[in-house]
């Protein structure tokens, strides 16, 4: 009872004081140091229909991220936590992220394809077929070193017309890699029933995927050549007999991985971190099912997370690995 009162009279709003030390995140094992004693869980916004795809603008200081059914894009700023539409109409636009030259490339489900927005405004389509044929609806991506776009193509947003516009599926699932110099679209690998969030290794050695069929998460490494080999579960996400849905995930400089869990209620909804070999190590509960989650803030050592109708943020003491 203490506890749901506690919730409940705390409303997660910003005007709503949390006690210290923040009693959602929580440390399963000494490896997740990343709890900081005096800091909250801030919800920054509420009022989309999905949110999804935060992507950190270290130049502009501010994130943006999709609010897929209400087809617009959304902006955060750093400097007075102002809101605002960023851009409308965003092709239904789910995953995002910024590339090595700040531009930015996001997944859309409207348009079945892989965009870049130019630094005069412009809009560079990526990749919009493979083999002839559209994609299913391209939902997360993120950036190598090497200029490579990687991206997961599963179905959610042709399924019907509240993600996108319902569609003919006629590609098996994959995740895919665009050619910085020659723009070629290859498959990485298909061997996955749901690929949908995926991220990189701290030190670009692993590709880690969320696979939505079964709800794990995937892992392999990664060759010189950008081929993937040993593959294998990195967590089944069932925790106390408690089955997970994840849905995207992010690595840290210290090598671990944050990934969202979902559709389970209060004591899955939000973040689990993971330790390299992939025990469990720390939680940040929220109070609807998570999405998405990126590093930011000037110092990237804030993790955003989107959540069903809300953006949350909380200080962490680690940083990003990656550019979002």
């Amino acid at each position: 009872m203490g506890a749901a009162c506690l919730r409940a009279a705390r409303l997660w709003s910003r005007r709503a004081p949390s006690p210290y030390p923040e009693p959602d995140v929580i440390v399963h094992d000494p490896r997740f140091t990343a709890k900081i004693g005096n800091t909250p869980i801030l919800r920054l916004y509420t009022g989309t229909l999905w949110a999804e795809g935060p992507a950190w603008n270290g130049v502009g200081k501010f994130l943006v991220w999709s609010d897929i059914p209400n087809n617009v894009q959304m902006r955060w700023s750093n400097d007075d936590g102002h809101v605002s539409v960023f851009r409308n109409p965003s092709g239904n636009s789910n995953g995002n992220t910024f590339d090595w030259e700040g531009r930015q490339i996001s997944c859309e489900h409207g348009g079945r394809r892989v965009v870049r927005y130019e630094h005069d405004g412009s809009m560079t389509v990526l990749a919009d077929t493979f083999d002839g044929k559209p994609f299913n609806s391209p939902n997360d991506v993120i950036v190598h070193p090497d200029g490579g776009v990687w991206f997961t193509d599963p179905p959610y947003g042709s399924w019907g017309n509240y993600e996108g516009n319902k569609g003919e599926i006629e590609l098996k699932e994959a995740v895919y890699r665009i050619d910085p110099t020659s723009g070629a679209v290859a498959m990485v690998t298909d061997e996955i029933d749901k690929p949908n969030g995926l991220c990189f290794a701290h030190d670009y050695s692993k590709l880690y995927v969320v696979d939505t069929g079964p709800g794990d998460l995937k892992v392999w490494d990664l060759a010189d050549d950008n081929t993937l080999e040993n593959g294998s579960v990195f967590s089944d996400m069932t925790f106390d007999g408690l089955h997970v849905g994840p849905d995207s995930l992010q690595a840290d400089i210290d090598g671990n991985i944050w990934a969202t869990g979902a559709w389970v209620g209060d004591e899955g909804n939000g973040v689990h971190i993971f330790a390299p070999n992939g025990d469990r190590i720390g939680q940040i509960k929220l109070p609807e099912t998570t999405s998405n989650l990126c590093f930011g803030g000037p110092k990237r050592n804030r993790l955003f997370m989107t959540a069903s109708q809300s953006l949350y943020a909380v200080y962490v003491n680690t940083q990003g690995a990656h550019i979002s």
